[in-house]
């Protein structure tokens, strides 16, 4: 999950400081999501989605998947 969501962000060109900016967190926070450090709560994965124009399971389902 964590690669695929720095590829879109880096795709999109937006910094980290941008992600943590449009979602209203702190850019260590972001940080933390991005590399798995914190777990990742439903609401913040579709506010990340909705930046990308995607759904949530667009980019987190298949490593769901992985796990389980």
């Amino acid at each position: 999950m964590h690669n695929k969501l720095q590829s879109l962000r880096l795709k999109h060109g937006y910094s980290g400081s941008h992600m943590a900016a449009y979602l209203n967190i702190s850019k260590v926070y972001y940080h933390q999501l991005e590399t798995g450090q914190r777990r990742l709560s439903y609401e913040m994965a579709f506010k990340m989605a909705k930046i990308f124009k995607l759904k949530p399971d667009d980019i987190f389902y298949n490593d769901y998947l992985e796990k389980n």
